[in-house]
């Protein structure tokens, strides 16, 4: 039986998205009150829906985007919302409505890419997808956003993965790590390598606790796009499969802004005012 998600491929839709340029564009007149004002209107939208495929197989469909009335630079929107590339319409309203179309192609692909087989599934099964934006936090100009998508199309399990980016609204743009310190990749990594078991994997067999270490995949974790901070630390985040087993779950490490020491970005530094 197939196993794959419509909505979301694994940790790769989400951690390896090409990044579209984060130079501004559009008229000064439709730029943000946020530098101003420093604060953020969020409002969000959401769909859920579900409908039978077969006597045998129902599927549901579950959105949810958050709605930035503020924000108007289409480069910064286009950064926020890059797994949903179809959206023209920023709007409240226009998000709704996209949303909508998703569900009902979702529902139409189920049905028509299955088509062959679709007569063989005898016993009830629930297949879903879901998807949601969470804002995190709004910190001295830099909005933490987590994408969440999870799904099951048959098989042993479900599947998950996340996505995290942060946004400079100052300068309407996505925040890459080169904006926050410019130590060398494989120096990040190797910290990271040496911090993999400072936040429990909450994993456990009969001997106890299973160490993040113990279910590693790779020989190398990268330093990769999926990461966060908060005032003591950079955080990197890996869904499940992408560094280690499924039974790991999804493994956060932490570089303490020490670590980084003299290779954080000055501009940085002052505006998240770490000492």
């Amino acid at each position: 039986m197939k196993n794959t998600i419509t909505v979301l491929a694994l940790s790769s839709f989400f951690v390896f998205t090409a990044c579209k340029k984060n130079e501004s564009t559009g008229p000064a007149a439709e730029k943000s009150d946020y530098k101003e004002s420093g604060k953020l209107i969020v409002d969000s939208v959401k769909v859920s829906d579900s409908t039978k495929i077969t006597d045998s197989l129902k599927v549901k469909y579950t959105s949810k985007l958050l709605v930035f009335p503020e924000l108007k630079d289409k480069t910064l929107l286009d950064s926020i919302y890059f797994q949903n590339k179809d959206i023209k319409d920023f709007s409240k309203t226009g998000l709704q409505t996209y949303l909508e179309n998703e569900k009902i192609g979702y529902f139409s692909s189920v049905k028509n890419d299955n088509k062959d087989w679709l007569s063989d599934i005898t016993y009830a099964q629930d297949w879903y997808t879901s998807s949601y934006m969470n804002l995190i936090s709004n910190t001295n100009g830099y909005m933490h956003i987590q994408y969440v998508g999870s799904g099951y199309e048959g098989g042993a399990h479900d599947n998950y993965g996340f996505a995290e980016r942060v946004f400079d609204l100052k300068k309407n743009k996505k925040l890459e790590l080169k904006d926050i310190t410019s130590m060398p990749k494989a120096k990040i990594e190797a910290i990271l390598m040496k911090n993999i078991n400072n936040i429990n994997s909450g994993t456990s067999d009969a001997e106890g606790e299973v160490k993040n270490s113990e279910m590693l995949l790779v020989e190398k974790i990268p330093a990769n796009n999926n990461f966060y901070f908060d005032q003591k630390n950079l955080y990197f985040h890996y869904s499940p499969y992408e560094i280690a087993a499924f039974a790991a779950g999804d493994i956060t490490i932490p570089i303490s802004w020490e670590e980084l020491g003299v290779t954080l970005n000055a501009e940085f530094k002052e505006r998240m005012k770490i000492k």
